[in-house]
């Protein structure tokens, strides 16, 4: 690379200063100096490969304040949490939080120097009052999260993403970093070319995990072949399913077998998602079952195994949840189990993924009509919302009413947010002599405030996530009373109080219009229609490939085409065996059998064996008996 030196070692030093680390992982430095040169970057990296800190040290060491866009809210707060503790000042805004709340965040990012982080939705992108406030920032960087969700190649097209080439042009010279961890080729170039970079500027790891192997298996009884992979491999492990509802039988089913389990969806209680997660993470519990909701920055590096036992709808999204294992770089395996009800049901999903666009109208008119929007009204409307009852309503499965939803969302008009509040905020709005004043002649709050300024650091210059059952202990009260004396405070204004909150909320991103006069681009939804089939079709394709290594599978289809097989993969073990049994392979079985009677150890088997036959006829005879019991 051409950067100074000196500037290698400043970057060195902040991961040293915030993270603890004195080196960069592989192809970190790289992506973080090709920023600091100025440069437009995209960096493709796996699951686990340290995205984050490709912008966070360039940010720090460039000073300033850097944008972060990403879609996903949950990891937004996510990050900042884990800045602040880092004593780094950041900030979030995204669609639904209350005016005040974005007020409050975006005067930190305009008068306070020392902030460096602002992450945003990118439906923020498309509001005016963004545009103006973005112009008086002090930018110093731009970085895309999941940037693969601007192009119309990619397996999650957002059209939100299209408006961050147009922020560009406020800041023409600062440099984007754009990071995603599964991209196509086609999705590569459509990323550069959508955030107008100046010149193409890519940095890639390999996609393939050498540490992981992948395993397909077709079974009917997939319970039974559960628990003899959890019997066969020790250690921490996820299992994915495709529904709530699912989640909670399969944990109840490995309970009852004995299996340390629990279950994780978006639809439960933040605490209670927080609970389980941090169980999980401990090891107090040993295998989570989950929908796709469970993993997105998640860093458990001693994860065994994952075993999906539901089809996962792409192959972008098999890789990133079967790539949660092995993160330590020890071996770890994916095993994906199917039947052919499950490809029948792939395809029927499929066919409510792209509802007429008609009953998507009907969609649009049954919410405004249900929250009263009458036409040119209802810009920035929020309400609470459930999908079940809405649904229920214009007659539509859950599956067909939630792709309505995302086309609604896909041109601009309504977005629908889950869980915008995981845990309470607070900002006290009194200054500290107010406060003073304001506890003297109402003393019966002096030990609330005083609590919550013992507990908190912070909290006059930003919203602080607060938890309401630790002031109450403090106290000695109840967790009732502290929330009923924060709503008062908030009344009076001595405050401003978010509680916690995880009610899904309807925004209304525009004014509404007659339904009839509702654009969707036909050409566009034929071709988003066109890519899912064709990405139906490789899921298909990979389950029922017997004849290539899966890792050469998955990394051709990322564009990796001159892999070698990993000898490990269900298929490798497949080929090795045929090759052993065309030599003596029925020999060599029964005479293990027969030493397994015997109660030999494998090292004895192997012992005695590699006598009469070649070692790895052995291993690979041993192997495949292995797997038959697995």
């Amino acid at each position: 690379m051409s950067a100074a030196p000196d500037l290698r070692q400043i970057a060195r030093n902040v991961l040293k200063q915030h993270w603890g680390y004195d080196n960069f992982r592989p192809l970190q430095e790289d992506i973080i100096l090709s920023v600091l040169e100025g440069r437009d970057t995209l960096a493709l990296l796996p699951t686990g490969g340290g995205k984050s800190i490709c912008f966070q040290v360039p940010a720090l060491v460039k000073g300033g304040l850097c944008i972060v866009v990403s879609p996903l809210i949950a990891l937004m707060k996510d990050q900042v949490e884990h800045l602040r503790a880092r004593h780094i000042k950041a900030g979030a805004i995204y669609s639904g939080m209350r005016v005040s709340e974005i007020q409050a965040t975006i005067d930190n990012c305009l008068f306070d120097p020392e902030y460096r982080f602002l992450y945003v939705s990118p439906e923020r992108l498309q509001t005016e009052s963004f545009k103006v406030n973005f112009e008086r920032m002090p930018v110093s960087m731009i970085a895309v999260d999941e940037a693969h969700c601007i192009s119309q190649w990619g397996y999650d097209f957002r059209p939100p993403y299209l408006e961050i080439a147009k922020i560009r042009k406020i800041f023409p010279q600062v440099p984007v970093l754009a990071l995603t961890a599964t991209a196509t080729p086609e999705v590569v170039k459509d990323i550069q070319l959508r955030l107008e970079f100046k010149t193409e500027n890519v940095f890639q790891k390999s996609f393939k995990r050498a540490n992981l192997t992948y395993f397909v298996v077709y079974e009917e009884d997939k319970n039974s072949r559960m628990l003899r992979i959890m019997n066969r491999y020790p250690g921490s492990g996820i299992v994915y399913v495709r529904n709530r509802k699912k989640t909670a039988e399969t944990a109840d089913f490995l309970r009852n077998n004995g299996i340390s389990a629990d279950y994780y969806h978006a639809g439960l209680e933040p605490r209670e998602r927080d609970r389980k997660q941090q169980s999980w993470m401990k090891g107090e519990t040993r295998v989570m079952v989950s929908t796709n909701a469970f993993g997105m920055g998640i860093d458990k590096p001693d994860v065994r195994f994952v075993v999906h036992i539901d089809l996962p709808d792409t192959l972008e999204a098999y890789f990133q949840e079967a790539g949660r294992a092995g993160r330590d770089e020890k071996a770890a395996v994916a095993i994906l189990l199917y039947d052919n009800y499950d490809v029948a049901q792939l395809k029927r999903n499929f066919t409510f993924t792209f509802p007429e666009l008609d009953r998507v109208r009907e969609v649009y008119r049954e919410l405004c009509q249900s929250y009263h929007i009458e036409i040119g009204t209802g810009e920035g409307k929020v309400f609470p919302f459930s999908m079940e009852e809405h649904a229920q309503a214009v007659k539509m499965n859950a599956t067909q009413y939630f792709n309505a939803l995302k086309l609604l969302n896909n041109i601009g008009v309504i977005l629908v947010s889950e869980h915008l509040r995981e845990k309470s905020e607070l900002q006290f709005r009194y200054n500290g002599d107010q406060l003073l004043k304001y506890y003297r002649e109402k003393p019966e709050y002096e030990p609330i405030i005083t609590t919550i300024l013992r507990s908190y650091t912070g909290i006059f210059s930003q919203f602080t996530d607060i938890d309401e059952r630790l002031l109450a202990n403090r106290m000695e009260t109840t967790e009732e009373s502290v929330v009923e004396q924060l709503k008062q405070l908030r009344s009076e204004k001595v405050l401003s109080y978010q509680p916690q909150s995880n009610i899904p909320l309807m925004v209304f991103l525009k004014d509404r219009i007659d339904e009839k006069y509702l654009y969707f681009d036909k050409k566009i939804y034929d071709f988003r229609k066109d890519k899912a089939a064709e990405r139906l079709d490789a899921v298909e394709n990979y389950v029922k490939t017997d004849n290539v290594c899966r890792s050469q599978l998955l990394l051709q289809y990322f564009g990796e085409w001159d892999s070698t097989p990993c000898g490990e993969c269900d298929v490798c073990r497949r080929t090795q065996i045929q090759r052993v049994r065309n030599k003596d392979f029925e020999l060599i079985s029964k005479e293990i059998k027969a030493l397994q009677q015997q109660n030999k150890t494998q090292k004895e088997i192997l012992s005695e064996l590699s006598k009469k036959y070649e070692e790895p006829q052995i291993v690979e005879v041993m192997r495949w008996l292995a797997d038959q019991n697995s």
